[in-house]
């Protein structure tokens, strides 16, 4: 790779932004064509994930293997419908070597087929759904999959003595996916999960639901939701004492989000969580990674959207560079296949076969450091797989 960066910023609005790295040769770019939720309720997915790509790009440079890189982004504002359109639109009008971004599992889906149809790659920065993988034989995915990091919480419950878990979840597909996670996985390790319970996803009251925790005599909830959803159940999860009581709150990573944690307050605080990245991830690339972005995004803290971002276009690269910059879409399918890297959340691998990425899982525990709130790891599950592919 060559560096001799300039670049055009991201916008952080609707509609149509690009980016181009220009450098001295006639060959035709390599177009990269993200399509991410940059208006409407999941603006803040968008937000991380397309911050991520300007650093990369201000970091790594201009070119990969003699070619010019240009990145389109398009705004979806959360709409399927919308994303098959502006997929569509990319691959006609703007010629686009590769998609990627897919902020919610039904926007990969309805990208999927666009993607096969023109054998170009997609890959997956955010959506977490294990289906998603087998939609197209030209998906890749830099995220995780709700199973992959529920497998490994449930195992650690269990091996942490806990006996009587409830789980709590937010009644739509991710929501189920971790319901049936956490099940199965905890039945593997001999223990027996109380009930099973399924919250609507708008406008959630929890009261109900956690009176019932309280009335089996659960001795450990787990816990799946929107991290704005979150931040509700944990307060009404210690306004009602539960903590006192003795009862284990064990969340997946998603719901003490590193982009609003600090918001959440002192409810947080000792909440135990599994996940793969963690802004306070222990090493030199983490600690680079996140100065450099708060430095290019004041206000804002990476979370695990973003390391999606940031590792999606590093895989990008590195099968660009196996190519020598000059693969269409299967030949850098089959490149990606195996390629192994340092990313900021340790190290990560696309599995040649299953094109699923294989990376570490971390217990953490919601601590004040230096006057914010981080999930800090204590324990690492090494090279977790997602358990259904």
């Amino acid at each position: 790779m060559q560096s001799n960066t300039r670049r055009t910023l991201i916008g952080m609005a609707a509609g149509f932004a690009a980016f181009s790295v220009l450098p001295a040769h006639a060959q035709e770019p390599f177009k990269i064509g993200v399509i991410l939720p940059m208006t409407g309720p999941f603006a803040s997915t968008g937000r991380e994930i397309a911050a991520a790509i300007n650093l990369y790009a201000d970091q790594k440079g201009s070119t990969v293997a003699g070619r010019k890189i240009e990145v389109l982004l398009k705004d979806d504002a959360g709409s399927a419908e919308t994303a098959k359109r502006v997929a569509q639109e990319m691959i006609v009008n703007d010629k686009v070597s590769a998609l990627a971004g897919m902020g919610l599992t039904p926007i990969a889906f309805a990208v999927a087929p666009i993607a096969t149809k023109a054998q170009i790659p997609l890959v997956v920065m955010a959506a977490a759904t294990s289906a998603i993988i087998k939609s197209s034989p030209f998906v890749l995915r830099t995220s995780y999959t709700t199973a992959q990091a529920t497998y490994p919480i449930a195992a650690w419950a269990a091996k942490q003595g806990v006996k009587r878990p409830i789980s709590i979840v937010s009644d739509y597909g991710p929501g189920v996916d971790a319901e049936n996670a956490f099940k199965a996985s905890f039945e593997q390790n001999g223990g027996k999960v109380l009930a099973a319970l399924r919250v609507p996803l708008m406008n959630p009251d929890f009261s109900p639901f956690l009176q019932r925790v309280a009335d089996e005599g659960a001795d450990a909830v787990y816990a799946f939701m929107p991290s704005g959803a979150g931040a509700v159940f944990m307060k009404q999860f210690t306004e009602r004492g539960l903590d006192k009581k003795g009862v284990r709150l064990i969340v997946e990573g998603g719901v003490t989000d590193d982009d609003i944690l600090n918001q959440m307050g002192d409810a947080a605080l000792g909440v135990i969580s599994g996940y793969h990245y963690s802004a306070a991830h222990d090493s030199p690339i983490n600690k680079a990674f996140v100065e450099a972005f708060k430095k290019a995004n004041p206000g804002m803290r990476p979370n695990f959207m973003a390391v999606g971002g940031w590792d999606g276009m590093e895989l990008l690269y590195r099968a660009l560079t196996k190519v020598e910059g000059k693969g269409d879409g299967a030949k850098l399918i089959e490149a990606a296949r195996g390629i192994s890297f340092e990313s900021p959340r340790g190290t990560v691998t696309i599995d040649p076969q299953t094109r699923e990425i294989v990376q570490n899982m971390y217990m953490r525990k919601v601590e004040r450091v230096d006057g914010e709130l981080y999930n800090v790891e204590f324990e690492t599950i090494a090279n977790a797989k997602d358990p259904s592919n």
